[in-house]
């Protein structure tokens, strides 16, 4: 069998490389943010970014993603054709955690709520972080979780 040359959009399967470069960057982003602290607008405006990246990747889907479009345009044409392929799903939900977080760090920033931004920011970097070095998808794997939740209650109610 050969390996794929370039994964189509609509396919819903996606190389899973470039989560994993968007975390890294997120990560940087993050750490940035975090040094700068919850009272510099420099970190504001870097936490404003990284939230809009990961409302593209939540809202709009991966394709959206800044990350992943740097990733397929500059990093993927470089590469070798992924070993294996994985669903869009998981990393998109991923991202919405990541949302999550950042909206509570920039509420924490904006309301003066230093603890807020300082748990919100730490735990999202925390998750990139696990993605970036370990491949470990911290998002990814909370839907995986949910998902045989679901299945295995609607088992349950079926029976």
């Amino acid at each position: 069998m050969s390996e794929p040359t370039s994964v189509p959009a609509s396919s819903g399967l996606i190389d899973p490389r470039g989560p994993r470069f968007g975390a890294a960057i997120t990560a940087v982003l993050l750490i940035t943010v975090l040094i700068l602290g919850p009272t510099s607008l420099a970190g504001l405006i870097v936490l404003l970014v990284q939230t809009v990246a990961f409302a593209a990747g939540s809202l709009l889907g991966l394709q959206a993603q800044p990350w992943g479009l740097v990733y397929r345009r500059f990093v993927r044409p470089r590469l070798g054709a992924p070993a294996e392929l994985e669903a869009s799903e998981p990393p998109r939900f991923a991202q919405s955690v990541g949302l999550v977080f950042a909206v509570a760090g920039l509420a924490g920033w904006i309301f003066g709520l230093a603890v807020l931004f300082w748990i919100a920011v730490g735990f999202a970097l925390v998750a990139a972080l696990l993605n970036a070095i370990f491949d470990f998808c911290l998002g990814c794997e909370l839907y995986l979780l949910g998902k045989r939740l679901s299945a295995g209650s609607a088992a349950g109610a079926a029976n």
